[in-house]
């Protein structure tokens, strides 16, 4: 597939801010680039803390994704899981509100600032509202040392845990907090896939019993495949809190994947207070539809980034696109 040139990229892109409903990673406005391609609209959102060199492959991802057709889809549905931030334990419901019909929830848990009494109240807060047959997954995103993840998920496991996502931030730790656990909770991995130059280790190290995968840092929908291809664990594609754009991919990656059964983390518009579309990809009884999404222009203007941030990301567009074009691996 032949590249864009700079130029091109930059010509074709939209760059949006759009706010959340409650700060998230740290965060309470998404910036993201849009940009349409000849095949239809993707997304390039890499936070602003990552360097070019990472931020490239999400790049790559967009460039696949707008400039050729992406793997055939299986399905016309992917269930997914709702998602709770950092929030106190009275804000769950109102949360949980937001989603229709998921009978899976993420909660994040070790939150800089907050305490293991935090977490638990905010689990039991979803376990209350789910009831016993709902499924719930933490994801601590590598925040606890090893002692700290066995102590805080024999603290949650009462309450019935699907999966702990990324509890530490190494392979090596999760490996040993895998043996620790005895099987009681199941580890995933997300950092370790996603932010690893090897990411066969997770696997050879046995340190994860399901992977968390998403499309743009990992290159695109075909790199993904062939990663769970090669790495033979359950899958489960989630999003970086992604316009409906970038969900789009996520769903349509999920739904090219034989066997995908796990629910997965891309109802995550219902964490944005607006998006570029006025029919976003949110869930609808449990599920996103499998389906690409074509930004309103009047939403494109109106929430359109502020001029010294437009100028932002398209220069680092520009230098992200003079690295996709250097490394040997993509075109």
């Amino acid at each position: 597939m032949p590249l864009p040139s700079a130029d091109e990229l930059v010509e074709r892109s939209h760059v949006v801010a759009l706010p959340l409903v409650t700060r998230f990673r740290g965060i309470t406005v998404r910036e993201a680039v849009l940009l349409e391609g000849p095949e239809g609209w993707s997304e390039f959102s890499p936070f602003v803390e990552y360097a070019d060199p990472e931020a490239s492959s999400w790049l790559a991802a967009a460039v696949e994704d707008g400039w050729s057709r992406g793997p055939e889809p299986l399905r016309d549905f992917v269930p997914v899981n709702a998602t709770v931030p950092a929030v106190h334990a009275d804000e769950v419901p109102a949360v949980l509100a937001r989603y229709d019909g998921t009978t899976t929830v993420k909660v994040k848990v070790a939150e800089r600032g907050q305490s293991l009494s935090d977490d638990v109240a905010r689990v039991a807060a979803v376990r209350a509202a789910l009831g016993d047959g709902g499924m719930i997954r933490v994801d601590a995103n590598g925040g606890w040392a090893v002692d700290e993840a066995v102590a805080a998920l024999r603290a949650l496991e009462p309450f019935g845990l699907q999966y702990a996502e990324q509890p530490c931030a190494g392979v090596d730790e999760l490996a040993a907090l895998r043996v620790r656990l005895d099987g009681r909770v199941a580890v995933a991995a997300d950092e370790s896939i996603r932010r690893a130059a090897d990411p066969e280790r997770v696997v050879a190290a046995g340190a994860a019993d399901v992977i968390v995968i998403k499309a743009q840092p990992l290159g695109g929908a075909r790199r993904a495949i062939a990663l769970v291809e090669r790495l033979g664990l359950p899958a489960v594609v989630s999003s970086a809190i992604d316009t409906s754009v970038g969900l789009s991919l996520g769903a349509r990656l999920a739904a090219a994947l034989p066997g995908q059964q796990l629910a997965c983390g891309l109802g995550t518009a219902s964490l944005l207070a607006a998006d570029v579309t006025a029919d976003p990809l949110r869930a609808r009884g449990g599920a996103v539809a499998v389906r690409r999404v074509v930004p309103d222009a009047e939403l494109l203007a109106r929430h359109a980034a502020a001029p010294e941030r437009t100028r932002w990301w398209r220069e680092r567009l520009r230098r992200c696109a003079g690295l996709l074009a250097a490394r040997t691996d993509v075109g």
